[in-house]
């Protein structure tokens, strides 16, 4: 798996954008980056040896208080003592998955479904083969099971498609230009009527 630094420097280079996160070392420098972007902020941790961190207790959300982010801090490394810890910017949303894999028969393809408890109830995902026209992507978008979710069911604000389909456009030429990597998991990627926004990518190589 990619480190943070060349994973961040892959999606910038592929225009594939990242929320707002730094590595930090200490409560100095947790709340230095929430002097910067506000409350709520979200900490977790980052390994190569760790790949599912919600499962191992590594994610806390939507922290609002300097004592929720102080004890979220502490804890993760007491429990985590040789992994990064990384802040960011909580984003309210729709959580999506995007993915991309280098498929030994089939090639390079791309994925895209709804995350978070979406993925239990619908267990829906949309594949193509990679690379893919705009034209296809929203085809992509629109054929998965989730798509009422999205475009504003129950009177919900549709999210921002134009985003999700550059991302997935930009994701379907990394995959197809980068063939060293072996898959590309982006989970979640966070929808909203304004931005879609990747805060959790892992890139195995």
């Amino acid at each position: 798996m990619l480190n943070l630094e060349k994973t961040l420097e892959l999606l910038k280079q592929y225009d594939i954008p990242f929320v707002q996160t730094r590595k930090v070392k200490n409560l100095s420098e947790v709340f230095s980056f929430v002097d910067k972007y506000r409350y709520p902020v979200v900490l977790k941790i980052f390994s190569q040896k760790i790949l599912h961190k919600t499962d191992k207790g590594g994610v806390y959300i939507n922290l609002k208080t300097k004592e929720e982010t102080e004890n979220a801090f502490l804890k993760l490394k007491n429990k985590f003592p040789s992994a990064d810890i990384l802040i960011q910017k909580h984003i309210p949303g729709i959580y999506l998955i995007a993915g991309a894999k280098n498929d030994k028969t089939f090639g390079p393809t791309i994925l895209f479904g709804l995350g978070g408890i979406f993925v239990e109830i619908l267990k829906s995902t949309t594949i193509r083969l990679a690379p893919v026209g705009m034209a296809e992507i929203k085809k992509l978008i629109k054929k998965n099971a989730g798509y009422p979710i999205i475009s504003g069911a129950r009177g919900q604000k549709s999210i921002n498609f134009k985003k999700l389909e550059r991302i997935m456009f930009n994701l379907s030429k990394m995959i197809s230009s980068e063939k060293n990597i072996r898959e590309i998991d982006i989970n979640p990627l966070v929808a909203n009527d304004k931005e879609v926004i990747a805060v959790d990518v892992k890139i195995i190589v």
